[in-house]
C-alpha cells in the first residue's frame, strides 16, 4: 500500500520542452504531470482542515448537552453524543490527519523533488559548453538542488498547510453562520485585514529572500571553486586572498540575511496583533449574543474554540506563506539561472550515425568564439578514412578550436564541418559525439571507481575487455596498487575529485584506456602522452600503432617526435593551414614547421622564441 502511494507521481517523467523564465509557467513545467495527484493530496488536506472545525463542534455539542442536563442523567441520557466524541477523537480525527501527513509527507514530497531536479538535471546537461564556461560549477549544481527544494517545498507546503487552514476557515464560517450570521460576517472582515496584512509583506519577503539566494548562491561558487584549486591556492600561497574573497562573499549574503530577517520579524509582529483581535472579537460578541438569548453556552465554547485555533494557525500559517514566498524568491533566482534555452540543439529530423567510416572535412571553416580575431579562418581540410593526421602549431594557433568544432561542443560561424559527406549540424550530437575518442593533456577523471572512469569509454563492455584496455594503456599494473580512504583497492578503488589521487601520467593512462575502449572509428590525441615519462610512452606508442589501425587519427602535438609518424602533418598559423605534407617534406621545405623541429629544446615548440 505504501509503495503503491508512493508511486502515484512518476518521479522521472521528461519534461514537455524547455523551462519558461516566467514563475507560474515554470511552476507547471516543473509539476506537468502531477497536478492530479497534487490536487487530491489538496482535498485530503483540507478534508483534515475541516475535522478540525468538527472538533469545536464536538466539544459546543457535548458544553450544551452537560448545561441543560442533570449532571447525575447526563450519561444515560446524551450517550449517543460522547460515543460520537469519543468516535470523532480517536478515529476520524487521527485518520484524516494521517492521511493528510501522508499525502505530504509520502506521496508529494518525495516524487516532486526528485521529479523537478531530473527535469532541470537534463535541460543543464543539454547546455553548450558555454554555458558552463561562463559559470561556476558549484553555483549551477547549488541553483539545481536549490531550485528542486524549493518547488518542493512551496507545494508540500500549500499541500500541508494552506489548503489545510483554507478548508478550516471556510468551515468556521459555516459554524459561525449557523450560530448568528454577524459573527461571519465580522470573521469575514478579520480575514480581509489579515490577507491585506499578508499582501503588504509577502513581495517584500519574496524580494528579499531571491536576493538572499543569489548571495548564497555566490557563496557556494566562490568556495567550491577555491576548493577545487586548492592545490593552485596553496602552490601560490593565496591562502589569505582566498580567505578574503569567501569572507566577502559571506559578508554580502550576511547583508541580505539581515534585511531578510528584518522584514521577517516586522511580518511576525503585524500579523500576531491581527491574530490577537480575532479571539477578542468572536468570543465577546457570542458571548454578547448570548446574553440576548441568542446563542448557547456550548455556542461560546465552539466560537471560542474556533477563534483560538485559527488565532493560533494565523502564526503557523504566517511562518508557512513566509517561508512559501521566500521559496518564490529562491525559484525565481534558480529559474533566472536555469532556464535559458539551449543554444546548441539537433534538428527535428537530425541523423543518428551507428558507426562512421572516419572521412572528415573543414570547408572554408571559420570561428572566432564571437570575437573579431582568433580560432580559425577560412580553414579547408579533407582527412581521409584511415589517414593519421598530425597537426603542429602554436598556442592559439588553432588546434582545439578545430578539435572542438569537429565534436561539435560549437557551431562554425562560417562553413561547414562534415562527416562522411554529412554536415554535424545535420547529425543528433550524441551519436556524432560516439564516432569519436579523445584523450587530451588535461584528463577527466570522475570520482569514481578505476573500473567506472574506464567503462565510461564503452559502459557495457565485459571486464575482460576493460582490463585488456587497461593493459594496453599500460595502466593495468598501477591501478592494482590503489586503495582509496575507505579501503577499497584496485578496480574497485575511488580515484578523488578530477583525479586528484593520481599523478599526470596515471590520469592520462586511465584516459587512454578509456579510448581504447570506446573503439570509436575518429580518434583523437591532443597532447595525449604530454604526462608520460619516456619509458612509458615508448611502451604505449606500440600500443598506438595498433589502436590506430583501420581509424582516422587527429594527432595534436607540441612534441614533435610523437608524431612524426604521421601520415600527414599540417602546420597551422593563427588559425590558418599555413603547410603540410609529410614530416620529411616539410623539412626539406624549410619553414615553420622545420623551424619549430630545429628550436626544438627538449620537444617543445615555442620555448626559444619566447625568449627571443
Amino acid at each position: 500500500m505504501m509503495n503503491r502511494l508512493a508511486n502515484l507521481i512518476d518521479a522521472f517523467r521528461p519534461a514537455d520542452g524547455p523551462p519558461p523564465n516566467k514563475l507560474l509557467a515554470f511552476f507547471n513545467w516543473c509539476l506537468k504531470g502531477a497536478w492530479p495527484v497534487l490536487i487530491g493530496a489538496a482535498l485530503v488536506s483540507g478534508l483534515a482542515g475541516m475535522f478540525e472545525v468538527g472538533s469545536a463542534v464536538v466539544l459546543g455539542l457535548v458544553v450544551d448537552a452537560a448545561s441543560t442536563t442533570d449532571p447525575a442523567t447526563m450519561i444515560q441520557t446524551h450517550w449517543h453524543i460522547l460515543l460520537a466524541g469519543i468516535a470523532f477523537f480517536l478515529v476520524l480525527r487521527p485518520l484524516a490527519f494521517a492521511a493528510s501527513s501522508a499525502a505530504s509527507t509520502l506521496v508529494v514530497g518525495p516524487a516532486v523533488n526528485v521529479l523537478v531536479l531530473q527535469r532541470l538535471n537534463r535541460h543543464t546537461l543539454g547546455q553548450s559548453v558555454t554555458f558552463f564556461d561562463d559559470d561556476f560549477a558549484g553555483r549551477i549544481a547549488q541553483k539545481q538542488m536549490q531550485t528542486a527544494s524549493a518547488v518542493t517545498n512551496v507545494v508540500t507546503e500549500f499541500v500541508n498547510v494552506v489548503a489545510f487552514a483554507l478548508a478550516s476557515l471556510v468551515g468556521s464560517l459555516l459554524l459561525l453562520i449557523t450560530i448568528d450570521g454577524r459573527m461571519a460576517i465580522a470573521l469575514f472582515i478579520w480575514l480581509i485585514a489579515y490577507f491585506a496584512t499578508i499582501s503588504f509583506f509577502l513581495p517584500r519577503v519574496r524580494k528579499l529572500s531571491k536576493a538572499r539566494a543569489g548571495a548564497r548562491a555566490a557563496v557556494s561558487g566562490q568556495v567550491v571553486d577555491t576548493i577545487t584549486n586548492i592545490k593552485t591556492v596553496k602552490l601560490f600561497a593565496h591562502h589569505a586572498f582566498e580567505d578574503r574573497s569567501a569572507l566577502n562573499a559571506m559578508e554580502k549574503f550576511r547583508e541580505k540575511a539581515i534585511g531578510f530577517g528584518r522584514i521577517s520579524a516586522s511580518f511576525r509582529l503585524a500579523l500576531m496583533t491581527v491574530a490577537g483581535a480575532l479571539p477578542v472579537i468572536l468570543i465577546g460578541g457570542t458571548v454578547w449574543l448570548w446574553t440576548q438569548g441568542i446563542a448557547s453556552t456550548g455556542d461560546i465554547a465552539a466560537t471560542g474554540a474556533v477563534s483560538i485555533r485559527i488565532a493560533q494557525m494565523t502564526g503557523w500559517v504566517s511562518f508557512v506563506l513566509m517561508a512559501i514566498y521566500s521559496n518564490l524568491g529562491e525559484v525565481e533566482d534558480g529559474m533566472n539561472t536555469l532556464s535559458p534555452p539551449h543554444t546548441l540543439t539537433d534538428h527535428d529530423d537530425a541523423l543518428e550515425v551507428e558507426r562512421a567510416d572516419g572521412h572528415l572535412q573543414f570547408s572554408d571553416v571559420s570561428f572566432a568564439y564571437g570575437r573579431e580575431e582568433g580560432g580559425v579562418t577560412g580553414l579547408s581540410l579533407d582527412v581521409h578514412p584511415g589517414e593519421k593526421l598530425g597537426i603542429v602549431g602554436a598556442s592559439g594557433a588553432g588546434k582545439s578550436t578545430l578539435v572542438a568544432l569537429l565534436l561539435r561542443l560549437y557551431d562554425a560561424e562560417e562553413g561547414q564541418v562534415l562527416l562522411d559527406g554529412c554536415d554535424v549540424r545535420d547529425l543528433t550530437q550524441e551519436s556524432l559525439r560516439r564516432q569519436i575518442a579523445m584523450v587530451t593533456q588535461e584528463t577527466a577523471m570522475f570520482n569514481r571507481s578505476a573500473r567506472d572512469n574506464i567503462l565510461y569509454g564503452r559502459p557495457g563492455a565485459h571486464e575482460d575487455e576493460m582490463i585488456d584496455a587497461a593493459k594496453r594503456a599500460e595502466a593495468h599494473e598501477f591501478i592494482l596498487g590503489l586503495e582509496d580512504h575507505m579501503g577499497r583497492t584496485g578496480y574497485d578503488a575511488y580515484l578523488g575529485e578530477r583525479g586528484v589521487k593520481l599523478s599526470g601520467g596515471q590520469r592520462q593512462r586511465i584516459a587512454l584506456a578509456r579510448a581504447f575502449l570506446k573503439d570509436a572509428p575518429v580518434l583523437v590525441l591532443d597532447e595525449a602522452t604530454s604526462a608520460l615519462d619516456s619509458e612509458v610512452e615508448a611502451a604505449i606508442q606500440d600500443t598506438l600503432g595498433d589502436v590506430m589501425e583501420g581509424k582516422t587519427v587527429i594527432a595534436i602535438a607540441h612534441r614533435l617526435s610523437t608524431i612524426a609518424q604521421m601520415d600527414r602533418i599540417i602546420v597551422l598559423d593563427q588559425g590558418r593551414v599555413v603547410e603540410e605534407g609529410s614530416h620529411d617534406a616539410l623539412l626539406d621545405a624549410g619553414g615553420l614547421y622545420a623551424r619549430y623541429w630545429n628550436r626544438q629544446s627538449g620537444g617543445f615548440i615555442g620555448i626559444q622564441e619566447a625568449a627571443e
